[in-house]
C-alpha cells in the first residue's frame, strides 16, 4: 500500500521540472514569433501588418507582395536561421570546452572564415554560395582548432579569449591587407564582414538550411556524450564515451553551423556567446536545462531572438533609410561587448596579477652591448627606410636634400618619405613605452594598449573626426584620438581597478571595450562617404602614408615627455611592478602613481594612433623582449623597449612599402603578422 500510495505522488513532482522547462521553451518560441512578426512589418516601404497578411494569403497588391515575398520574409527567415544556429553552436562549444566564454567569436571561427573567403576573392574566382560555405567552414574549423589547442580545455576563460582575440586580430589583418591590395576582386567583402541578414529572395536560406539541419541533427545525436563530458574526462571514459572523438566531432559540427551562418549573413558577432549565457541561469530553476537536449534548443531560440531583436531595435531607433545601410552584426557586436564586460565583472576566477616577469638580472655590460646593438639597428633601419622604396636613393641624395641642393624629383621623394620614417619610429617607440608603463602599473604581462581597448578608443575618436570632418588638421585628429583613448581607458581601468587590476577582469573588460570600439568604427565606415571610408580603412591599417612633419610633432613631444617621466620615476616603476604592499610600506601613494603613469600611457597611445594609425602588439612584444634581454629594472627596460618598438614599426613600415612595391601595406598589418605568433607563443609558454 505504501508503494502504491507514494508512486503517483512522486511522478508529478518529477514531471514538474520538465513541464517548467517546456513552458519556458514555449515562451521563448512565442517571443521569437512576436519579434518575427514585428520584423516583417519594418522597412522603407509602407507595408504594415495588414499588407503582410494579404501578401501571405495571396490577396495583396503586386507591389506589396513583391516587397514582402522578395525582401521582408527572406530577411526574417535568415535572422531566424542565423540566430538559431549561432546560439546552438555557442552552447555546444561552451559545453565541450567547459568554458563559458567559448563561441564562434572568441574561437576566431568568424575571422578564419573571413580570411578564407578573402583569399578566394583575391584570386578573382567567383564561387557559388554552397561552395563558399565549404571555404568558410574550412577556415573557421582551422582557426577554432588552433585556439582550442593553445588555450586548452577547461583551463580558464582569459587564456581562451586572449588566444582567440590575438589570432582573430592577426587573421583580420591579413584579410584587410588583401582588401587593400585587391579592391576590385574583394569589393563588398568589408561590408559583408559586418554581418547583415538582408536577403534578395529565399535562395540563400534554402541552400544553407540543409547544412544547418545536418549540423543540428548531428549534435543532438551526440548530446548524451556531451552530457557525460560535463562530468569530467575520466568519468566520461568510465561510461564508455570516446572523449577525443566526441570533442572533435562536436567542434566540427559547430564549425559547420557557424560556416552556414557566416556564408548566409556574414559574421553576426557575439550571438554565440550571449545566447547560451541567457539560457544558463534557467538550469538553476529547471534541472532539465542542465541536459544538452534541452539547453541547445533553448539557446537556439535565444540566438534567434537576439538577432531579430537587434534588427527590430535598429529599425525602431534609426530612420528606415539609414537602417538599411547599418549591418545587424554591428548591433549584436555592441550588445555582446557590453555583455562581455558584465561577464568579466562577475567572473570569480580573477586571481591577483603577479609581477610581469621574474627574470635574472644581466650584468651592466650586457645592457650596454644590447643598447649599442639596438641603436645600430635603429640607425640602420632608419637609413634603409629613407633610401629604399618605389624610388631608390643614395646617401649623397640625402645629404644634398638636407643642405637644400637636391633636385626637384629627389626633394619630392624625401619630403614625403622622411616624415613617414620619423612617424614610424616615434609611433613604435611611443607604443612600446605605453606598453611598458601599463604592464608595470597593472602587474599584468599580457596588458597592452591594443588588447585593453585603449588603442581602439583612440582609433574610434580619430575615425569619428576623419569621417565627419575630412579636412580636420593634425592637432584636431590627435585631440580626437586622445579623447577616445581617455574614454576607453577610463572605462577599462575604472572597472578593473576594483580588486587591484586583477588579470582576468582587466583583460576581459579590455577585450569587451575593444570589441565595442571596433563595432562603432565599422558603423562609421559603413555610413560615411566612400572616399572617407577608404581613407579611414587605409589609416586603420597602420599606414604612415601621407604623413608630414606636422603629424610627427605631437607624438614626438609626448614621447619626449613620457621618456623623461619614466627615467625620472624609474624607481617608482620598479616598486609598483612588484606588488601592492611594498610601495605603501615605503610611503608611496600607490593610487596617485598608478593614475599618473596610466595618463601618460594613454597620451602615448593616442598620439601614436593619430600619427600612424592602429598598430597592434608593439606594446606587448617590445616590453617582453626588453625584460628578457636586460632584466626587470626599468632603468634598463625603458630604453631597450623604446628602441625595440621603434625598430619593429620602422621595419614593418619599410617592408610594407618595398616588398610588393609599388603597392603598399600598412605597418599595422605587418606588425600584426609578426606580433600574433609571438603573442600566441607567450600564451603557450605561460601555460607550460
Amino acid at each position: 500500500m505504501t508503494v502504491t500510495a507514494t508512486a503517483p505522488a512522486t511522478r508529478p513532482q518529477a514531471a514538474r521540472p520538465r513541464k517548467g522547462a517546456a513552458a519556458v521553451t514555449a515562451a521563448l518560441a512565442l517571443l521569437v514569433a512576436a519579434l518575427a512578426v514585428v520584423d516583417i512589418t519594418q522597412g522603407t516601404a509602407a507595408v504594415g501588418p495588414a499588407e503582410v497578411f494579404r501578401a501571405m494569403t495571396g490577396r495583396a497588391d503586386p507591389a506589396d507582395a513583391s516587397v514582402v515575398i522578395a525582401s521582408r520574409l527572406p530577411r526574417m527567415t535568415a535572422g531566424l536561421l542565423v540566430g538559431a544556429v549561432l546560439g546552438v553552436a555557442g552552447a555546444v562549444l561552451q559545453a565541450v570546452s567547459r568554458n563559458v566564454l567559448a563561441s564562434p567569436d572568441t574561437l576566431a571561427v568568424n575571422a578564419g572564415s573571413y580570411l578564407a573567403l578573402g583569399m578566394v576573392g583575391a584570386t578573382g574566382v567567383s564561387l557559388p554560395l554552397f561552395a563558399s560555405s565549404g571555404v568558410a567552414f574550412a577556415g573557421g574549423l582551422l582557426a577554432a582548432g588552433v585556439v582550442l589547442a593553445l588555450s586548452g580545455l577547461g583551463t580558464g576563460t582569459v587564456r581562451l579569449v586572449l588566444a582567440g582575440t590575438a589570432l582573430a586580430l592577426g587573421l583580420n589583418s591579413v584579410t584587410e591587407g588583401l582588401l587593400l591590395l585587391f579592391p576590385e576582386q574583394t569589393e563588398g567583402l568589408y561590408q559583408w564582414n559586418q554581418g547583415s541578414i538582408g536577403q534578395n529572395g529565399f535562395d540563400g536560406v534554402l541552400q544553407m538550411l540543409p547544412l544547418a539541419l545536418i549540423g543540428v541533427v548531428g549534435l543532438l545525436l551526440t548530446a548524451r556524450r556531451v552530457d557525460a563530458l560535463a562530468l569530467g574526462d575520466d568519468a566520461a571514459r568510465g561510461l564508455g564515451v570516446p572523449v577525443r572523438a566526441t570533442r572533435v566531432t562536436v567542434v566540427v559540427l559547430a564549425a559547420l553551423l557557424s560556416a552556414a551562418a557566416v556564408t548566409l549573413a556574414g559574421p553576426i558577432g557575439f550571438v554565440g556567446l550571449c545566447a547560451p549565457a541567457l539560457v544558463r541561469p534557467l538550469a538553476r530553476l529547471f534541472p532539465a536545462f542542465a541536459r544538452a537536449r534541452a539547453t541547445w534548443p533553448a539557446a537556439g531560440l535565444a540566438g534567434a531572438g537576439l538577432v531579430l531583436g537587434s534588427d527590430v531595435l535598429l529599425r525602431a531607433l534609426v530612420p528606415a533609410d539609414t537602417a538599411v545601410a547599418v549591418p545587424t552584426g554591428v548591433v549584436t557586436s555592441l550588445v555582446g561587448a557590453v555583455f562581455l564586460v558584465v561577464m568579466a565583472l562577475r567572473l570569480k576566477d580573477t586571481a591577483e596579477s603577479g609581477a610581469p616577469d621574474r627574470l635574472r638580472t644581466p650584468s651592466r655590460t650586457v645592457f650596454l652591448v644590447t643598447t649599442a646593438v639596438l641603436v645600430a639597428v635603429v640607425v640602420g633601419v632608419t637609413v634603409a627606410g629613407v633610401l629604399l622604396g618605389d624610388t631608390g636613393l643614395l646617401l649623397g641624395d640625402v645629404v644634398n636634400w638636407a643642405q637644400g641642393r637636391a633636385g626637384r624629383a629627389v626633394s619630392f621623394v624625401l619630403d614625403t618619405r622622411v616624415p613617414r620614417v620619423l612617424a614610424a619610429l616615434c609611433a613604435g617607440a611611443a607604443l612600446a613605452l605605453a606598453g611598458t608603463l601599463v604592464q608595470a602599473v597593472t602587474r599584468n604581462p599580457l596588458a597592452e594598449p591594443g588588447v585593453l581597448g585603449v588603442s581602439g578608443g583612440a582609433a574610434l575618436g580619430a575615425v569619428l573626426l576623419v569621417t565627419t570632418a575630412p579636412v580636420a588638421g593634425t592637432w584636431a585628429v590627435a585631440g580626437a584620438a586622445f579623447a577616445g583613448a581617455a574614454t576607453a581607458s577610463f572605462v577599462v581601468f575604472g572597472l578593473a581597478a576594483r580588486g587591484g587590476y586583477q588579470q582576468n577582469r582587466l583583460v576581459l573588460v579590455g577585450v569587451g571595450v575593444a570589441a565595442a570600439t571596433t563595432a562603432l568604427i565599422s558603423l562609421l565606415i559603413v555610413l560615411t562617404d566612400p572616399f572617407n571610408a577608404t581613407k579611414a580603412l587605409t589609416w586603420l591599417s597602420g599606414s604612415t602614408y601621407g604623413r608630414t612633419m606636422a603629424d610627427v610633432l605631437p607624438v614626438a613631444l609626448v614621447l619626449a615627455l613620457g621618456l623623461g617621466l619614466a627615467v625620472a620615476r624609474r624607481t617608482e616603476l620598479d616598486l609598483v611592478s612588484l606588488d601592492g604592499d611594498t610601495p605603501r610600506l615605503l610611503g608611496l601613494r600607490l593610487s596617485r602613481v598608478r593614475l599618473g603613469f596610466l595618463v601618460v600611457s594613454v597620451l602615448l597611445s593616442a598620439t601614436a594612433v593619430a600619427s600612424a594609425g592602429t598598430i597592434g602588439f608593439v606594446g606587448l612584444v617590445a616590453p617582453h623582449a626588453a625584460r628578457a634581454l636586460v632584466g626587470r629594472r626599468h632603468v634598463r627596460v625603458v630604453p631597450v623597449a623604446v628602441l625595440l618598438g621603434a625598430a619593429l614599426v620602422c621595419t614593418a613600415d619599410l617592408l610594407g612599402r618595398t616588398v610588393i612595391a609599388p603597392a603598399q601595406l600598412g605597418a599595422g598589418l605587418m606588425t600584426a603578422v609578426i606580433g600574433t605568433p609571438y603573442f600566441l607563443y607567450l600564451l603557450v609558454r605561460s601555460r607550460r
